[in-house]
């Protein structure tokens, strides 16, 4: 029987350790951390922005402390798993005969935490211990349920000395061959429609009901929707980052099935691209609300508005040709994207510093907060090999 690469025995250990929520083990999360810091030689603190949710930083400090630094980020935390629904314990990381390798958080995004150290470990074996650049590793707290983690520490002075440049963090599994680069992500809104109206019997034709304009902002939003789908299924050249996402997700209202209520809200999740003018886009929302009836309103429940990306355009940004040229030496293939959903990376962006995201999954399905999340080992450790040219030609780029 063939030896497990100690790598991969790594990954498992921190897959096991269970940092989902609501109930994190941060405890756990944290020392294995340590120990990872101490064994790679790297200086670490722990860092609470809010009580309870330490961020554990590690750094290896550059011949040249004053460039600007590469800052490598990953969130401990992972979503919610529901054993029922799964081949294997979610937090088992069982690895079956194939090599995949189940567990929440393999994919999203222990694995690239991981890489991240393993690479580091590989480069100090190979007498590889300080670059030009200071390197800083960022395992964050809270990244799927709030802005506790890297959104409190880029606000801190402590943040500012740090001196970034280029902050790498999570991408998604890429089914094909190439692999995914994102530069830029939609923007988040969260809208809720509220529709006031004439109450009364179930048995009347109430005018200016509640339900007829619940009816009309419905049919608005999903129009848009429709259209959007429609676009994006005939533009071939049109990624999912590209175009906007309308998704009805909350119903309010109603007190028994023969009265008519005086007030029905629907909530839209409504992701937007970098390219879409934002205050045109609630133009078109009041216009909707409009149309749809008297006293008609809307408010946000979350309306973020950054829509910084980051240049990856050859010969434009320096940190981009230094990437690209590594992923080239790897002969790794790149798709350029905008990320569809929300990552660390905006608020990283949102400071006007470079950020690209980036796990190196290719040849692997999309699994994400999915049931039976898993990863290939051979998949895995392939990605350490990309990300040990990755942070080599990033951390000792003259520039």
């Amino acid at each position: 029987m063939a030896t497990e690469h100690a790598a991969v025995t790594n990954f498992c250990r921190y897959v096991e350790i269970n940092t989902a929520h609501p109930n994190p083990d941060y405890a756990s999360s944290t020392q294995f951390l340590q120990e990872q810091a101490k064994e790679l030689g790297a200086e670490c603190q722990i860092i609470e922005c809010v009580p309870d949710k330490p961020i554990v930083l590690m750094t290896i400090l550059g011949k040249d402390p004053n460039l600007p630094s590469l800052l490598l980020n990953s969130h401990t935390d992972v979503v919610p798993a529901f054993p029922e629904h799964w081949k294997y314990d979610p937090f088992s990381a069982h690895k079956d005969e194939k090599g995949n390798i189940y567990g929440r958080g393999t994919q999203d995004m222990k694995s690239v935490g991981i890489q991240y150290i393993e690479a580091l470990k590989k480069l100090k074996r190979d007498g590889i211990s300080q670059f030009l650049r200071t390197v800083y590793l960022s395992f964050v707290p809270d990244e799927e349920i709030s802005e506790d983690g890297l959104a409190k520490l880029v606000k801190s002075d402590f943040f500012k000395k740090m001196n970034v440049g280029l902050s790498l963090d999570e991408g998604y599994a890429n089914p094909t061959e190439k692999f995914n680069l994102f530069y830029g992500e939609r923007t988040c809104w969260w809208v809720l429609v509220r529709c006031p109206g004439q109450p009364g019997h179930g048995s009347q034709f109430l005018p200016n009901n509640s339900g007829i304009k619940l009816q009309n902002v419905i049919n608005s939003f999903m129009t848009y929707r429709e259209n959007q789908e429609k676009r994006l299924n005939e533009c071939k050249h049109l990624q999912l980052g590209d175009v906007t996402t309308v998704n009805l997700t909350i119903l309010e209202g109603g007190v028994q099935f023969n009265v008519v209520p005086s007030e029905l809200s629907v909530g839209f999740d409504v992701r937007i691209p970098p390219t879409t003018d934002l205050a045109k886009f609630e133009d078109m929302i009041k216009g909707w609300c409009k149309q749809a009836g008297n006293d008609v309103t809307y408010e946000f429940r979350q309306k973020t508005m950054g829509q910084k990306v980051t240049c990856v355009e050859d010969g434009k940004n320096p940190w981009w040709d230094a990437f690209s040229a590594a992923c080239k030496r790897e002969g790794v293939a790149l798709e350029k994207q905008i990320f569809p959903a929300g990552t660390d990376s905006r608020f990283i962006r949102a400071m006007n510093i470079n950020a690209f995201g980036f796990s190196p999954m290719n040849k692997t399905p999309i699994l994400l907060h999915d049931n039976n999340e898993y990863l290939n080992e051979e998949i895995f450790l392939r990605g350490i090999e990309i990300y040990t040219s990755i942070i080599s030609e990033l951390a000792n780029m003259m520039q």
